[in-house]
């Protein structure tokens, strides 16, 4: 028998996160995780945008938020050697004179100063841009370096578990657990969109929402800029683009479709003023809530299990913040925020 001190199912920027922070406080985790293809945290760009919606409003305690999720990531990029944490301008087109308004109401009102009035135009005779554009302050996680990173560290150390959770061979006992050759003092669930099915947690309100992206190939385009108008665009590796994403909530299964790409194609082309080659089509489902917030917290009854899940499309912004509430609540007894502890549904897990 192997003895851990908690059990993580899953590897996407969740269980990664959290897997982390747990060791860096000293704990000894064991992480499963099958290595699905497909998945939200797989198919993201990792995009960390300070401001939301078409009044450019300051996304959730963003002013405590971003310094954590900065100074996780740059502790992870240390310690594994790698290179993902990118700080960027947004350059934000502006696709009507109302938003253009909206924009310069915020820069005005806005202390924290996360957008700016450009000093010089950009991307003159590359995108469509007749209201003009603005500075945002943001970044972007590549999860396809930190990802693998991670999962290879853990690997090393024999902490990781190349195989799908079978929560049917789960044994409960008095203030543990025990799954298979390995005991815990608990489990905690990142399992991604797989977590309304699993039937401890079924009364937590997820709303699970597919999203599309295209990778393109845009050969006159260099930049380091996230471009975003109707479509945001995040550069990958040479003349790649990451462009999306969709939101559906209403969808038949996880594959790419022909709508949405028409849809992706027809924002790119409003944008775009040179050529662009569709290289892949990818697809995936985040795993959100109704209320638009985390789902972080032990089980009522079983309070050998835990759930740490549901960041939804601000996963890169919110999971270091999230993890590190949940390490102090679960190694000091620290309470949780309101908004993001599961005690807001405990009359549906009882």
């Amino acid at each position: 028998m192997h003895s851990y001190d908690y059990i993580i199912i899953g590897q996407g920027i969740s269980g990664t996160v959290l897997s982390w922070q747990l060791v860096q406080a000293g704990q000894r985790v064991l992480v499963y995780d099958d290595g699905r293809p497909g998945t939200a945290s797989r198919t993201a760009a990792g995009i960390i945008n300070p401001v939301s919606g078409r009044r450019f409003e300051l996304a959730w305690l963003y002013d405590i938020i971003y310094p954590e999720a900065e100074r996780c990531y740059r502790a992870m990029e240390k310690e594994l050697g790698i290179t993902c944490f990118h700080e960027r301008d947004i350059w934000s087109v502006w696709p009507s004179a109302q938003m253009q308004e909206a924009f310069e109401r915020e820069v005005s009102a806005q202390p924290a100063g996360y957008m700016f009035r450009p000093a010089a135009p950009r991307y003159e005779g590359l995108l469509h841009q007749p209201h003009g554009a603005g500075i945002i302050k943001g970044a972007n996680v590549q999860l396809n370096h930190l990802l693998p990173a991670w999962r290879a560290w853990l690997q090393h150390r024999g902490l990781l578990r190349e195989e799908r959770f079978d929560i049917s061979v789960l044994e409960m006992k008095e203030g543990s657990v025990q799954y298979k050759d390995a005991s815990a003092r608990a489990v905690i669930f990142c399992e991604g969109v797989e977590s309304p099915a699993n039937p401890y947690f079924t009364g937590l309100r997820f709303l699970p929402n597919k999203g599309e992206v295209l990778l393109v190939e845009i050969p006159g385009l260099n930049a380091t800029d996230i471009i975003k108008k109707s479509i945001t665009l995040v550069p990958q590796n040479g003349h790649t683009w990451w462009a999306g994403a969709t939101f559906s909530w209403d969808y038949a299964d996880a594959l790419p479709g022909a709508a949405a790409r028409a849809s992706l194609e027809n924002s790119l082309q409003q944008l775009l003023r040179i050529p662009y080659t569709v290289k892949d089509h990818i697809a995936a489902v985040r795993p959100s809530g109704m209320d638009r917030r985390p789902f972080v917290g032990m089980h009522p009854r079983f309070p050998q299990l835990g759930i740490f899940n549901g960041m939804g499309s601000k996963g890169c912004s919110l999971a270091p913040w999230a993890a590190g509430q949940f390490c102090r609540y679960l190694l000091q007894g620290e309470p949780l925020r309101p908004e993001i502890d599961i005690k807001r549904y405990f009359n549906a897990l009882r």
